[in-house]
């Protein structure tokens, strides 16, 4: 049990800790900014990331096996309360203005909006690995496959800190979707390459094909239908692949790189 409280202090302190440094570097003027800037966009945003979500569980874990990892989420859900709790007593103003949770509790209820947030926060985890399969999955396969670089700042940044009047709860969990969206979407970028350039034919399932297209375009503008040959397959690999040299990489189809012309209603590359 003294397992549980030590590693539930040290988590509290850690986020306080880490709200309370970001609140005076922000303060500091032009550096600063400029501080704040470099940790807003990866890589520094995924340092901070990892300080305050699974530093404090993998820390848990393995110092106090079980109860440390209880300990380490106690603490972070107490001084995540704590934080908006601050946050909004200094922001009086906006908390009295309009706010996104004053009228998403209106709308299904208080309690089943909060938990349903809380329920949310279990995927974090999950966006996390995800964005270590982007740093090291990912980058091999530039290498070895020429596939295309990606500045991972363009995808992986948040910025909603700055909305006039988004204080408290409403912005730590903008910041939350602003933070996955970006991971969620640079991985499913990374992953277009992979099937097109691995398995271009599309599925039997003309609805998973649609659905799917959403985020891989290629499955309905460029892909091998299910009834098409392997003969398809190849001279599809062979056309989209063949001669590309220098800077020209193994993109997938619909790439922005890939610069098409239509001629008589036909693609030509």
């Amino acid at each position: 049990m003294h397992s549980f409280f030590w590693m539930a202090g040290g988590s509290l302190a850690a986020v306080l800790g880490g709200a309370l440094f970001l609140h005076l570097v922000a303060a500091l003027g032009g550096p600063g900014r400029r501080v704040m800037g470099w940790f807003t966009r990866a890589p520094g945003l995924d340092l901070l990331v990892t300080w305050f979500t699974v530093a404090p569980w993998l820390v848990g874990a393995i110092v106090f096996g079980w109860a440390g990892l209880l300990g380490g989420i106690a603490g972070q859900v107490v001084g995540l309360v704590a934080w908006c709790w601050g946050h909004e007593l200094a922001h009086r103003d906006a908390v009295k203005g309009p706010r996104i949770v004053t009228v998403l509790n209106r709308l299904v209820g208080r309690p089943r909006n909060h938990v349903a947030l809380w329920v949310t926060s279990l995927a974090v985890p999950v966006f996390w690995v995800v964005r270590i399969g982007e740093w090291v999955v990912y980058p091999p396969l530039i290498l070895l496959v020429r596939f295309p670089r990606y500045p991972m700042g363009e995808w992986v940044n948040v910025s909603r800190h700055k909305f006039d009047g988004l204080v408290g709860h409403d912005l730590i969990w903008c910041l939350y979707c602003d933070w996955m969206t970006g991971v969620w979407s640079l991985g499913s970028e990374m992953l277009r390459n992979v099937e097109s350039f691995w398995c271009p034919i599309r599925f039997l399932d003309d609805k998973k094909c649609a659905n799917c297209s959403v985020d891989f375009p290629d499955v309905m503008n460029a892909w091998v239908p299910a009834d098409g040959s392997m003969g398809d397959v190849t001279e599809l690999l062979e056309r989209k692949y063949a001669g590309r040299e220098g800077d020209q990489r193994y993109s997938w189809f619909g790439h922005p790189e890939r610069v098409e012309l239509t001629v008589e209603g036909k693609r030509v590359e």
